[in-house]
């Protein structure tokens, strides 16, 4: 089991960087291909409707790209926080002391 762990230490991130580039440029290709649908049907008419689609699909990016950062980093931070071993090293801390308990000092 020690291996698959070792293992899973390093796919975790370049999966994640996977993931994160094939949402980066997916978006980029789509829009690509609706630009070259202009160019293909050489017509001014044609043109309005992938224009449109276009602007869709930036607003739909936006989305995604926004939500992609906020995936990416709450995996990022489960898979620190899972990495990361919690050592108990046996020593005792006193409670920190609230400012209620603290003596009232008069100005002079």
């Amino acid at each position: 089991m020690i291996p698959i762990e070792i293992l899973g230490l390093f796919t975790k991130p370049f999966a994640l960087c996977i993931r994160l580039f094939a949402n980066m440029t997916g978006g980029h290709i789509v829009i690509v291909s609706l630009i070259g649908l202009i160019f293909i049907f050489r017509s001014y008419v044609i043109a309005v409707l992938p224009a449109g689609f276009v602007v869709g699909i930036l607003f739909l990016e936006i989305f995604v790209a926004f939500l992609q950062a906020y995936i990416f980093t709450m995996l990022t931070s489960l898979f620190m926080g899972l990495g990361m071993q919690a050592g108990d090293h046996g020593e005792e801390h006193e409670p920190a002391v609230t400012d209620t308990e603290q003596p009232y000092h008069t100005p002079s």
